[in-house]
């Protein structure tokens, strides 16, 4: 880890804060309301934290509680699968719920090989009946990618970044007073990036006594056809810059796509595809945070979410000025292994090739190759703190720790076993806390 020696390790009072703050506002428990208006409570909870087991049997608990006066027989049974679908293992046990009874099971399923599994818990009872649907993760350190990263690639990326240098930035800098804060001043900033594109964003400012202040810079990168406009930090030692990659937000002059084509323009050329462009556009806005003497350039936090969180990654990847990286569910991951796992974006890149004369799926997914998560992964120099879904259908959870398990900085994941294509608030929490301690914020 470059330019500190600290590692993830948050103050003491900082966790204590937060785990306080999990304990009060968390609740995993699954209620359904049975017929009648009375409940049955089912719930699941995974013996290993963060249902990542480390081998042997997989082993669940099972809780239920009968708010009906009737008695209920049935059974609770799962069912296990390969990510892909491939069915493994199926089991059940027959179950009788005594009247305002309350039941608790231990559910033990075989062991499985290094990977990721989805799983079907259910019940079904005289009154009642619901299916929760988990993923679990056995041995997720040890998983790799079976797709080598191109020979060229940081070649490729070398040529890039060059054509980027010779584009003259002609950066443009317009205070926003309708935008602005008793306590904060928001601008507009305007830019030359790649192919002479005009790529837009936002920079806010905390307004301070000392006029040779340096703030530590929040470079928030943006999700998937989300426009960003100026944030503001509550925190008076943060400046954050966002930025509108090109076909993004008030970036839309000459790339104007439709939602589902903008993942796909141009992905028959390497050189022309919209995520080169759009990389640049984060590079050359890391330029422009160099221009500004109240930033301070050697403290920069890339941050997003989504395509945030593969843009946030890349950027970290190809620009070593970024101090520490912050991506949650990170597109494009693993991405000739999102076949038969997620539906987006592959197919909609499929169906856009088949109107392509000339022009192969083989050749589109060479192409990609270029722009895989975890290809950049790989030449992260800074510390990353990485946050996923286990129920993600967009970057499911053998992808990410693909891309995780490919950082050789120092690094940190948060899984959260119930939730999709989104991150939880402990992680929010923990990586403001970890912003903080790493930049010296107190």
């Amino acid at each position: 880890m470059k330019g500190s020696n600290r590692t993830f390790k948050p103050g003491i009072m900082r966790a204590c804060i937060y785990m306080l703050f999990v304990l009060f506002t968390v609740n995993t428990a699954f209620a359904a309301t049975a017929k009648g208006g009375d409940d049955i409570t089912f719930t699941i909870t995974p013996t290993a934290k963060d249902a990542l087991f480390k081998g042997g049997r997989v082993v669940y608990n099972v809780d239920i509680v009968n708010g009906l006066t009737t008695t209920e027989d049935g059974k609770i049974s799962y069912r296990v699968t390969t990510e892909k679908g491939k069915f493994l293992d199926e089991d059940s046990v027959k179950i009788s719920l005594g009247s305002k009874g309350i039941k608790h099971l231990e559910v033990s399923m075989p062991a499985q090989q290094t990977g990721f599994y989805k799983l079907l818990m259910m019940i079904n009872v005289a009154d009642y009946d619901d299916t929760i649907r988990r993923a679990f993760g056995v041995n997720a350190e040890k998983i790799r990618s079976e797709h080598a990263k191109p020979a060229d690639f940081d070649a490729f990326w070398n040529d890039t970044k060059q054509e980027l240098a010779n584009v003259k930035p002609e950066f443009k800098l317009t205070y926003l007073p309708d935008s602005s804060k008793v306590d904060h001043k928001a601008y507009l900033f305007e830019m030359k990036s790649l192919d002479n594109l005009t790529i837009r964003g936002y920079m806010t400012i905390p307004i301070a006594k000392n006029p040779k202040k340096k703030f530590v810079v929040l470079l928030q990168v943006p999700p998937y056809q989300v426009p960003l406009t100026p944030m503001f930090a509550s925190d008076m030692d943060i400046a954050i810059v966002s930025i509108n990659v090109r076909g993004q937000g008030n970036s839309r002059d000459v790339i104007h796509t439709r939602h589902d084509d903008y993942i796909f323009y141009n992905v028959e050329d390497k050189n022309k595809y919209v995520m080169r462009g759009a990389i640049m556009d984060c590079i050359r806005t890391v330029d422009f945070i160099f221009t500004q003497p109240q930033l301070d350039h050697n403290r920069i936090i890339v941050v997003g979410g989504s395509m945030g969180g593969f843009l946030a990654i890349a950027t970290a990847s190809l620009d070593h000025r970024i101090s520490i990286c912050s991506a949650q569910n990170p597109i494009l991951s693993d991405i000739r292994n999102l076949e038969g796992e997620a539906e987006w974006p592959l197919n909609v890149i499929k169906r856009h090739v088949a109107t392509l004369p000339g022009v192969t799926m083989d050749k589109v997914m060479d192409n990609l190759d270029y722009f895989d998560t975890k290809n950049f992964a790989t030449n992260v120099d800074c510390s990353t703190l990485i946050g996923i879904g286990l129920l993600d259908n967009l970057v499911p959870p053998n992808n990410a720790y693909v891309v995780y398990n490919n950082l050789h900085s120092d690094k940190h994941i948060m899984a959260f076993a119930e939730l999709a294509h989104e991150v939880g608030m402990p992680y929010k929490i923990y990586e403001s806390r970890w912003m903080h301690d790493y930049f010296g914020l107190f």
